[in-house]
């Protein structure tokens, strides 16, 4: 039987854990998979809308994140944005494929959206990342077990 309950915990964990908030969701994800309930499949799908869905709203704060650029109050300087820029011009697109990784993800996804990404290649690029950490997690978790 499903446990929607679950499901619902695991989708709000992967979806914080891809903003910036200090999360982490494969804990969740691991524990599933070895209570065997649920499809790991299922499991794996989950994590990865909540992961991408999450990345999606870092999307949209790096695109309305100019408008703020100047003000005092503001934690990130103009310099620090710049060098961000600059950074995502230099490797483009493609960087996109380490938004899996901790530390530089979740940066990462907002600097694209700063960078102006277009949203169809940022949503097939971080999906590719997202889901493959999700599934190279599962199937090792699966194979110890």
């Amino acid at each position: 039987m499903i446990d929607l309950a679950a499901l619902a915990g695991l989708f709000l964990a992967a979806l914080m854990a891809a903003t910036v908030l200090p999360m982490q969701s494969e804990a969740a994800l691991v524990a599933l998979l070895v209570a065997s309930t649920h499809p790991a499949w299922l499991l794996v799908a989950i994590a990865g809308l909540g992961n991408v869905l999450g990345s999606l709203v870092n999307w949209l704060i790096g695109r309305g994140i100019e408008r703020f650029r100047d003000r005092p109050w503001f934690p990130v300087k103009p310099a620090a944005l710049d060098r961000a820029q600059g950074w995502y011009r230099r490797y483009g697109k493609w960087s996109l494929l380490l938004s899996w990784a901790p530390i530089v993800g979740d940066p990462l996804t907002v600097v694209a959206g700063l960078a102006r990404e277009p949203l169809p290649v940022f949503l097939a690029l971080v999906t590719v990342a997202k889901v493959g950490r999700y599934a190279v997690l599962a199937a090792a978790t699966l194979s110890v077990i």
